[in-house]
């Protein structure tokens, strides 16, 4: 068991603060805009394309209060500190995996190819990186994301701050912790570079299925300037609640929430399809699932689909060792060939379908998985949170299969049975922090500016995140319980 410093609280245990808040409103009214990202420098033509593949990388370290003194530092950092410990000795590894795509695009286009990728980096991830010095990485990082020449092939997706699954997320967090990875991004990368980030990746793809929380999460995405969501294809369904056929898997959905008091809102959702992970990206699957697939009808127009894929970038060995390999063959191949398969990222994908007047409005329809069982009891247009509450209490009595914990990429591990000494010292954290903070922001927005509301604010997100309950009790829950006790301790004081 590792020894976690924590009986006695300083702010000196968090070293420079990374930047999670401090500009709401300078970047509410960067990143609500309406031109099109991508579109203006994309060299695709939807007329010449047949099917597209899009992949992208998922990386994320945890932070931990786990430094010689209880710091709190990123768990990368902990992995080249202790080399000996489990699979640390990858540290190495795992850091260039971090940079790499700085080298594999820029030598692809020299080369006269047209790769794409789109990238998730946590919040943790990055303010690990700042916290080691590794302007390597991200430099490597700035230069396909600021170089102008690099920008039409390398999207970004935003992401939770802290690696927070939503379902089980603290639903006033849920805002926050979008707020806080832009604010991030734009520190390091700036704010033109935001501007252009309208795609959102779920943490480990959960998604809500709660109506009230699925309904408060597409809202805050929207009013943080998103336009679409990567979503797995088992956590929606059909409004009858059907699964989604296999031709509207490689079309963009409109994903509907209706919240218990009868309002909707809806979000674009593009579909990663099941499978393994790591294995499909690392030797490039989409791009032969696409070489596979035709053209498809939406909106009275033929249109090509889109295999959607998303990985760990870094974990585990086809990462590590195939991916080098296999990643630069399609583009190459593509290069010599012109059947119609494309590499083509999210934002640009359904930027060129606008192109052909298709929208939103053209996209089949899904909603959060199970919800479908709840508009059976409960008549959308006379709801209300009672009704809604009690037809979930009911259902979970007589179907076994039902539950609101949302769904994720995997079905046989939960973010929330078996944690609650960590759920409820988070949800209590969350409480306090909006007890003491809420008023005096809504009274002066710029009081997230104060030092103490940033405190509070990182040790409150800090909980959430979603590690803490996913390697079981012990080291991990108490690393949670550690950061808990000195959120208290900033909130109370």
């Amino acid at each position: 068991m590792i020894s976690i410093p924590s009986s006695t609280f300083e702010l000196d245990q968090i070293g420079e603060m990374p930047s999670i808040c401090g500009r709401e409103a300078e970047i509410h009214a960067a990143v609500n805009h309406p031109e099109l990202v991508f579109l203006p420098t994309s060299n695709l033509h939807l007329a010449d394309m047949t099917a597209g593949f899009a992949c992208a990388l998922h990386m994320h370290q945890p932070t931990i209060p786990a430094g010689a003194h209880g710091e709190l530092i990123g768990h990368l950092q902990y992995m080249f500190e202790h080399q000996g410990e489990g699979d640390n000795h990858n540290a190495g590894v795992f850091a260039w995996c971090y940079a790499r795509m700085g080298e594999f695009i820029p030598d692809l286009v020299a080369a006269g190819c047209n790769p794409r990728i789109m990238l998730d980096y946590s919040g943790n991830l990055l303010w690990g990186l700042q916290q080691m010095g590794r302007n390597d990485v991200l430099d490597h990082l700035k230069k396909i994301t600021c170089d102008r020449q690099y920008q039409p092939y390398v999207e970004w997706l935003g992401t939770m701050w802290s690696h927070a699954v939503v379902p089980s997320t603290p639903t006033p967090d849920i805002k926050l912790q979008i707020q806080a990875w832009q604010h991030h991004f734009a520190a390091i990368f700036g704010i033109e570079a935001l501007q252009r980030v309208k795609g959102f990746s779920p943490p480990e793809m959960h998604l809500p299925n709660h109506p009230d929380v699925l309904y408060e999460y597409i809202k805050a995405l929207k009013e943080c300037g998103y336009r679409w969501l990567m979503v797995q294809e088992h956590s929606v369904e059909q409004l009858d609640g059907a699964t989604l056929t296999q031709d509207n898997k490689y079309l963009p959905n409109r994903l509907v929430a209706r919240n218990s008091q009868g309002e909707t809102i809806s979000i674009t959702a593009l579909i990663k399809t099941q499978g393994s992970d790591t294995k499909l990206v690392a030797q490039m699957q989409p791009y032969y699932e696409a070489k596979s697939r035709s053209k498809q009808q939406l909106g009275g127009k033929s249109i090509p689909c889109l295999v959607t894929q998303i990985a760990d970038g870094e974990n585990g060995g086809v990462m590590m060792n195939e991916f080098p390999r296999d990643f630069p063959r399609p583009w190459q191949e593509i290069k010599g060939q012109s059947n119609g398969v494309v590499g083509c990222n999210g934002t640009e994908y359904l930027e060129l379908l606008a192109t052909v007047g298709i929208t939103e409005a053209d996209y089949p329809v899904c909603q959060g998985v199970q919800q479908h069982k709840i508009w059976q009891l409960v008549n959308p247009a006379q709801s209300d949170t009672a009704s809604v509450e009690n037809a979930i209490e009911a259902l979970k009595k007589t179907d076994r299969q039902f539950h609101m914990d949302g769904a994720s990429w995997t079905n046989n591990l939960s973010w929330v049975q078996g944690y609650d000494n960590v759920l409820a010292p988070m949800y209590q954290l969350s409480a306090l922090f909006h007890q003491k903070f809420d008023a005096l922001v809504a009274a002066d927005p710029t009081a997230t500016n104060r030092s103490d509301y940033q405190a509070a604010l990182l040790y409150n997100l800090l909980v959430q995140t979603s590690c803490f309950r996913y390697w079981g009790q012990g080291t991990w829950t108490d690393y949670a319980q550690s950061l808990y006790r000195r959120g208290i301790a900033l909130v109370n004081s």
